[in-house]
């Protein structure tokens, strides 16, 4: 009996292993194959543009000595050709031109280039309404400046009260600026003193003595052209008066009474008696 039991046990264990050796023999092992993960990385939110809004830098402001000046360099020209077509000066026209339009700032210029504050009266062109005086007066208007420049010349031209003003030599701006005073072209006491002060600030009467002097040398040449040495002599580089009274036999006195000289001061072009008897005048 026993030993019935002892042969189960072996039988019974060596099953057991038989089994256990299959089991292994079968098992399939199975290699688990690694998953490539993508890695996100987080990305840094941009901040959202902002939009700067740049104010444009205004330019620094004109003064008033630049204006006059843009204002003597734009218009000297139209100034001159004025003078020239009409004998008004062009010191008087520029500085009345300054005055009046605020050297081309003023309000009546900058919306009618009317440069002289002229109103309208018998004007029958474009106008405009302007406070002066009175509350909105009526003022010329032009298309261009310089149709502003020659209808000054014309208003001073053919009106009566200013017929004084063409007697005044074309470079004597002091009697021109009292005398548009005096026939009623301003109403300010202070007018040709502002004029004045302009035209002497700003050299303006140069341009009077390049249009008065074109007649002048013309006559110095058509004097040494026709010149006859016996009476009159035209001032050459070097010469002094007392080497020209010499040459005409005269004493200095004599040289300078004939050409009502003040001193010796003589110029090159200058033209000068030598005779009582000369039939030319300078």
């Amino acid at each position: 009996m026993k030993m019935k039991k002892i042969v189960l046990l072996i039988f019974s264990v060596a099953f057991i292993m038989a089994c256990g050796s299959k089991r292994k023999a079968g098992t399939t092992t199975h290699r688990e194959i690694p998953v490539k993960r993508k890695v996100i990385i987080p990305q840094k939110r941009q901040a959202a543009k902002k939009t700067i809004l740049v104010k444009p830098v205004p330019p620094p402001p004109v003064s008033y000595k630049d204006r006059v000046q843009n204002y003597i360099y734009e218009y000297a020209n139209i100034a001159k050709h004025e003078m020239k077509a009409y004998g008004i000066p062009a010191s008087i026209t520029l500085a009345q031109g300054i005055l009046e339009s605020g050297a081309g700032y003023g309000e009546l210029t900058q919306k009618a280039n009317n440069h002289f504050g002229i109103k309208c009266h018998d004007w029958e062109g474009d106008r405009v309404y302007h406070d002066d005086d009175l509350s909105q007066e009526c003022f010329r208007k032009y298309e261009e400046a310089n149709l502003s420049f020659r209808d000054h010349s014309l208003f001073l031209k053919h009106r009566k009260r200013y017929a004084k003003l063409f007697t005044f030599a074309p470079d004597d701006y002091k009697s021109w600026a009292y005398g548009l005073r005096a026939a009623g072209y301003a109403t300010d006491k202070k007018y040709p003193a502002k004029l004045i002060s302009i035209i002497e600030r700003y050299q303006l009467f140069v341009y009077d003595r390049e249009h008065s002097a074109a007649p002048q040398a013309q006559a110095v040449l058509n004097a040494y052209l026709n010149n006859n040495t016996a009476e009159s002599y035209v001032v050459k580089k070097g010469d002094t008066l007392y080497s020209i009274a010499r040459r005409y036999k005269l004493s200095v006195t004599e040289l300078k009474k004939l050409n009502n000289l003040k001193d010796n001061t003589i110029a090159i072009g200058q033209l000068l008696k030598t005779s009582d008897e000369s039939t030319n005048e300078f």
